[in-house]
């Protein structure tokens, strides 16, 4: 599992860079991100270098912030990879809530695919059940190496 930083932010211009420029000052590294806007407000989702410094910065800053655990599974680049772990998940009963996904640098993964469910546990217990590679907390310390 992987801490993921969620932030709620006004839909108003400079509000999404605002949060950025906090990241930046603080040295945290935005691996991947998802925003999901409504009619006011948007849902900012991040897996950053240092979940527990960009929780505090944030909050220090005024923005609302919390952390959830998300799945994060490492997949190959090519045509059908997302759909082989959705479709084990879809079999389990297991409903994904959000997904997104990045390429990765690291030698070991191609792609990494973010997925939220519910109850983060039996998702995990699935998806390594399937021989699929579920990463951790170690993750961020390999990508942060760069």
């Amino acid at each position: 599992m992987l801490k993921q930083i969620t932030v709620f932010i006004e839909n108003r211009p400079g509000r999404l860079a605002d949060v950025t420029g906090c990241l930046a000052d603080e040295g945290i590294n935005i691996h991947a991100l998802s925003i999901a806007d409504t009619t006011d407000f948007g849902v900012l989702r991040m897996i950053v270098s240092d979940p527990r410094k960009a929780k505090t910065a944030l909050r220090e800053r005024g923005f609302m912030v919390k952390t959830a655990e998300v799945a994060a599974v490492a997949l190959g680049h090519k045509p059908g990879s997302l759909h082989k772990i959705l479709e084990t998940l879809n079999a389990a009963g297991i409903s994904i809530e959000y997904v997104y996904a990045f390429t990765s640098r690291h030698r070991d993964h191609d792609a990494i695919v973010i997925l939220s469910a519910g109850n983060p546990a039996p998702m995990l217990e699935k998806i390594k059940a399937a021989g699929f590679t579920a990463l951790d907390e170690t993750l961020l310390d390999e990508l942060n190496k760069g």
